[in-house]
């Protein structure tokens, strides 16, 4: 192992280290800092400078994005009028390894002042910003990945991360949800996974290969080989209720064992009970559903219709691939 491949080595040693060391620090303090966050009629402001802030910035985003509104505050330019930010029912979280910057004066006083809460993130129990907050979690580590010890390296890691361990309890306790989290992020394949339903995919109205129980085999062939999803058909009762289903597997069974393979009627040769999906559901789990039985497509119902079996539509598994749902 060459010396910079060991070098990197160390580094990721350290920083893994010193985040499994935070494992023994989650306790009460933990769950009350849920607990007031979970609780906060306003927004969550977070705060502080240099690396710390930069972590801070994240972690607005983090909390903003799963279900609590969050924001940015830069401890220096709080006392020059952007301490306005804060209100009554908001929340403060603020991060400094050494828990002694002087631009966190005029929050720690400000807070105190308006008695709004105060959760410190930092690595040193005994600092001002520990004394002054009402929840301290501990994210000191035992040493920096910095070769010269300098640098914050492992101890912005372990802050990073107890943010983000409180973040996703948070979240959880609110019952934020996929959905809810497809809303906040709309742009890019994620929110288009998470926001399409198989309606918005599926073919229906002519395109929808359907025939009575008994349409002669001839007549399904060409149904199956007519319509824009090739290669089925769905059988429907006098209701209109899908009550089965013939694919081109039936037909090359058939074709194998039968020396006369188009005679018969629909009902000769379907399947029974075939595999269907609402038309609600999200294109995600059409997709799973299709994976997991090991079949290309399936056909859509709608359950809030007034025939809930009746068939609305036919999903293939290449509408899924080319709609970039997988």
């Amino acid at each position: 192992m060459s010396k910079i491949v060991q070098q990197a080595v160390r580094v990721l040693e350290v920083e893994s280290q010193a985040i499994l060391a935070l494992r023994e620090r989650i306790g009460a303090d933990f769950e009350k800092a849920v607990q007031i966050i979970a609780s906060c009629k306003g927004k969550l402001v977070l705060t502080g400078m240099g690396k710390s802030g930069q972590i801070a910035r994240k972690l607005a985003s983090t909390f903003s994005s799963t279900g609590t509104p969050s924001v940015f505050l830069h401890p220096a330019e709080s006392s020059h009028g952007d301490m306005g930010l804060i209100e009554p029912d908001d929340v403060v979280m603020a991060l400094s390894y050494g828990g002694e910057s002087p631009e966190f004066s005029s929050i720690l006083k400000f807070v105190a002042r308006k008695g709004i809460p105060l959760i410190a993130l930092t690595g040193s129990a005994n600092s001002s910003l520990a004394k002054a907050a009402q929840v301290t979690l501990d994210v000191q580590v035992s040493e920096e990945a910095c070769p010269l010890g300098l640098a914050p390296t492992a101890s912005s890691t372990a802050t990073l991360a107890m943010g983000d361990a409180v973040a996703m309890v948070v979240m959880a306790e609110k019952g934020f949800s996929s959905s809810d989290f497809a809303e906040f992020h709309p742009g890019g394949s994620l929110g288009y996974r998470l926001l399409t339903r198989v309606r918005d995919v599926m073919h229906g109205g002519d395109a929808l290969p359907t025939v009575g129980l008994d349409t002669p085999i001839r007549q399904v062939l060409s149904v199956m080989t007519h319509k824009d999803v090739r290669g089925a058909a769905g059988i429907v009762d006098e209701k209109g209720d899908l009550v089965g289903v013939i694919t081109d597997g039936d037909i090359r069974r058939r074709l194998e064992k039968s020396d006369d393979p188009l005679t018969g009627v629909a009902k000769d040769l379907m399947t029974t009970n075939p595999r269907t999906i609402d038309a609600n559901e999200l294109a995600e789990k059409a997709l799973f559903v299709m994976e997991q039985f090991k079949i290309q497509m399936v056909f859509v119902l709608d359950k809030e219709a007034a025939q809930p079996r009746k068939p609305v539509g036919i999903l293939h598994i290449q509408d899924l691939l080319r709609g970039k749902v997988r």
